[in-house]
């Protein structure tokens, strides 16, 4: 078994009280389907970021797609992680997911 990165980009945080609750709600309720196969619940980003070239140059801001949060999970393979990743409440808000397998080096 593998672990993936779930990598958030996009989407739109919930404005009432209301909103928020469902929203964790719904997060909650993913979490606990996903079970032993949730390796990193992750966190939301501020969305500020430097990006680092590699001549060592540091500019402010995001090269490519800038990340809104990420979770890590267990999957036997890339297809299973996305079929897992489908559910994930962060697609509600208008958020993209893009799904990269990791391996271990160390």
């Amino acid at each position: 078994m593998a672990n993936y990165l779930l990598l958030y980009s996009g989407g739109s945080m919930p404005e009432s009280q209301e909103e928020q609750a469902a929203v964790m709600q719904a997060w909650t309720a993913w979490f606990g389907s996903l079970g032993s196969n949730l390796a990193d619940p992750g966190n939301p980003t501020t969305g500020q970021a430097k990006t680092i070239s590699s001549d060592g140059s540091v500019s402010n801001g995001a090269a490519g797609m800038a990340a809104s949060g990420y979770s890590i999970i267990k999957a036997n393979s890339l297809d299973e992680a996305t079929e897992m990743a489908k559910g994930c409440p962060v697609l509600q808000g208008g958020a993209q997911i893009t799904v990269l397998e990791t391996f271990q080096v160390m």
